[in-house]
């Protein structure tokens, strides 16, 4: 097989400011599926092929056979993450349940500054560029 020769272009992201490939590199499965070296590798060729758009999850990695993996996929960004941060565009989200209580899950007001505060911890980093 002929090496594979990925294109990527740079687009707004709505009127957010924010300037994105138009592909973005889903994470879902980082910790699971894919162990710490494999999800390396994932992201290094993706980021050498000019993909800055990554977009993971607090619940990540699906298909976990524990809520005490939850988050895993984050921690394994953020060890990688290092001095890229800034060349990357760094997605993360909210809702499902990340533990047993009633305030694991959802949208509330808590649950959303737990879920961000825990998210900048795994992923170490300061700022989120989308939430």
């Amino acid at each position: 097989m002929g090496k594979v020769v990925l294109i990527v272009e740079i687009r707004s992201l709505g009127q957010s400011g924010l300037k994105v490939t138009n592909l973005c590199l889903g994470t879902m499965t980082f910790g699971n599926q894919a162990d710490q070296k494999t999800s390396f590798e994932i992201l290094d060729k993706a980021f050498h092929a000019g993909v800055n758009f990554i977009d993971t999850a607090d619940v990540y990695p699906i298909g976990r056979v524990s809520q005490a993996v939850a988050g895993a996929t984050e921690s394994i960004i953020g060890e990688w993450l290092g001095s890229k941060r800034d060349k990357v565009v760094l997605a993360t989200k909210c809702f499902g349940a990340i533990g047993p209580g009633a305030n694991d899950r959802g949208l509330s007001r808590k649950h959303i500054i737990t879920s961000v505060d825990d998210s900048l911890r795994r992923l170490k980093t300061d700022y989120l560029d989308l939430f």
